[in-house]
């Protein structure tokens, strides 16, 4: 199985510096132009079908990117780490409690321990039922950071301390 990854577009928190974990927040005027070129970027490459998490950042991206050129599947695994207490909250001070949160949960939220189990509990799934099939991935660094440590076997501890650089997407091999 193939799978490619790409981020969701850029969101208002994005723009204002903030880390929105699980807050349903949209994609802004750069986040909907980025998503717009997404799909062009794709038509060259087959891809079976999509799956994204249920945040509106996400389906967003995907149906500005694709519109119903492919089957869409919304799946809150896939969602971004839970950040409990600090979704919505400036990214300077989230981003400083990451690794103390590897295996600890954020107040009221998830550990990237337990974000990476419930990521890669969907890619296992994925490689039983769609083993020959290229599927594209819309989603989060918590989404990515699953198929990093599952197909690449990075650790946590390395993934969390290279700052995030956007590119149109990644490949993933199982």
């Amino acid at each position: 199985m193939k799978i490619y990854f790409a981020a969701h577009g850029t969101t208002t928190d994005n723009e204002n510096k903030l880390a929105s974990g699980w807050k349903d927040v949209d994609l802004s005027e750069l986040g909907r132009t980025q998503a717009q070129e997404l799909g062009p970027i794709f038509s060259n490459i087959p891809i079976d079908m999509i799956f994204c998490s249920d945040l509106i950042r996400s389906v967003n991206t995907a149906k500005l990117a694709f519109g119903d050129r492919l089957p869409l599947t919304i799946d809150q695994r896939l969602r971004e780490l839970n950040y409990g207490d600090y979704n919505g909250q400036p990214s300077e001070i989230v981003d400083a409690l990451k690794i103390a949160h590897i295996n600890e949960p954020f107040p009221n939220g998830e550990s990237y321990t337990q974000a990476i189990a419930r990521t890669q509990k969907f890619y296992n799934e994925l490689r039983q039922k769609y083993p020959d099939k290229t599927i594209l991935i819309i989603g989060h660094r918590a989404t990515q950071y699953g198929l990093d440590t599952l197909v690449n076997g990075k650790k946590l501890k390395e993934l969390l301390s290279v700052k995030f650089k956007w590119q149109p997407y990644w490949e993933y091999n199982f």
